[in-house]
């Protein structure tokens, strides 16, 4: 009686880690997804901020070209 109770917890205490284990595989996934998901994020406002920057870079030129044109 006593050896089928133990063999029954053993198994508990396997299943119990097995469960555990995969827990934790589904929260690094999710973690590495989130972290995925901030990158791309990253990426395109960086982008989105040079693209201002040239345009404000081009604007500003032309602004120059003009008061030099009218100032001759």
């Amino acid at each position: 009686m006593f050896g089928i109770l133990k063999a029954a917890g053993g198994l508990g205490a396997i299943m119990a880690l097995i469960a555990l284990l995969i827990i934790l595989v589904k929260q690094l996934i999710a973690l590495v997804t989130f972290l995925m998901v901030l990158l791309k994020v990253a990426v395109v406002v960086a982008f989105v901020g040079v693209f201002v920057i040239i345009v404000l870079a081009m604007l500003r030129a032309r602004g120059r070209r003009r008061r030099e044109a009218e100032g001759i």
